[in-house]
């Protein structure tokens, strides 16, 4: 148990139709100093409003002094990680 980690599991597709309720649901998360790790192990695909979304939660994550994972990204997910210069910038792991 880690009770300064936060586990929000998402799965299908992480697109422009649902990149918004990722956001909404980190919303409701209290965030400040926690880890929240990201189970994505489910997601099948992240376009560019997806990593946007990831993007936008890492910085609001960072200005409470918190943390964010990625959890168990699909291949086409870290390819597009890899395209767009952005993998450095997430702590990736293989699991929740």
């Amino acid at each position: 148990m880690h009770p300064d980690r936060t586990i929000l599991t998402v799965s299908g597709e992480l697109d422009m139709d649902t990149a918004p309720n990722l956001t909404e649901a980190a919303d409701g998360i209290d965030l400040h100093g926690q880890t929240l790790a990201l189970d994505l192990s489910a997601v099948t695909f992240v376009d560019s409003c997806g990593l946007n979304a990831l993007l936008a939660l890492r910085h609001r994550v960072g200005l409470t002094g918190g943390t964010l994972e990625l959890c168990g990204l699909c291949d086409q997910a870290l390819h597009l990680l890899d395209l767009t210069g952005t993998r450095p910038l997430f702590t990736l792991r293989t699991g929740p």
